[in-house]
């Protein structure tokens, strides 16, 4: 009941706030709108269709492309914790790559695939495919060694020993670059989508900046903004509890 009265009480703050903001018209309601007009926006957006079509565009690039990912990510990760010389050499690389910005491999996704879906995808996969292989990576690192020597003084060799002791000791650093990589994933998903015109929640954005239509914009801003929420809500939060359930770092109720 106090979570639920601090989550109401900071969200109907923030309301109040922007309610005066926008009544006190510091800044022209083109420039700042009321929460009212962004309401109106998101009732038609969705009456029409509209946010429904984009939504559905936008999360079935972002399934594919995230879903590739986690695959590439953890056998690239697995591959460079196991491995000395993939170690020593891709190693430092992928940390490097991982500070590029995920927008800078748009102009080489438009020379590879054109102006197309591949092109998305493909921003997508970079965007999030290192955040995944560099929590591989550590996960399998950083892990106690003594799980490694007990799985096998129980006969674990390969791949049971890989399935059944390694990577569920992993799964706490996993799980945290899962999560990251989905977030990464999003963001640039919705900027290749600003950058290409194609149905998605990115080309509304755009839409609504090119009609000066404000409500629009923050409108889908607040999809954009929901979903993340949603999906780190009910997917990534429910595993990390359960790992810290099982793993004994917080009490079960």
């Amino acid at each position: 009941m106090k979570r639920t009265a601090r989550f109401v009480i900071f969200y109907a703050a923030l309301f109040g706030l922007w309610t005066l903001l926008a009544e006190l018209k510091i800044w022209p309601p083109y420039l700042f709108p009321t929460p009212w007009g962004v309401g109106q926006s998101l009732y038609a957006g969705f009456e029409d269709h509209s946010f429904w079509i984009a939504i559905a565009v936008s999360m079935r690039r972002v399934l594919i492309g995230y879903g590739i990912s986690v695959i590439l990510g953890m056998i690239l990760g697995l591959g460079v914790a196991s491995n000395k010389f993939l170690e020593q050499t891709m190693g430092g690389l992928l940390v490097s790559l991982q500070s590029l910005p995920s927008i800078c491999w748009w102009p080489l996704a438009l020379l590879w695939f054109g102006l197309s879906q591949n092109a998305i995808l493909f921003v997508v996969i970079m965007g999030s495919l290192l955040s995944v292989t560099i929590a591989m990576e550590d996960g399998r690192k950083q892990m106690p060694k003594i799980y490694g020597m007990a799985g096998r003084n129980l006969g674990a060799r390969g791949f049971p020993l890989f399935w059944y002791v390694l990577l569920p000791a992993s799964l706490p650093y996993i799980v945290s670059g899962l999560k990251q990589g989905w977030a990464f994933a999003w963001r640039s998903l919705i900027t290749a989508e600003m950058l290409y015109m194609s149905l998605g929640l990115g080309q509304v954005l755009m839409m609504g900046r090119d009609l000066n239509d404000m409500d629009a914009v923050i409108a889908v801003m607040l999809l954009i903004i929901a979903i993340g929420y949603i999906v780190d809500g009910l997917v990534f939060k429910g595993i990390e509890r359960r790992l810290q359930h099982k793993w004994g770092l917080v009490p079960s109720t």
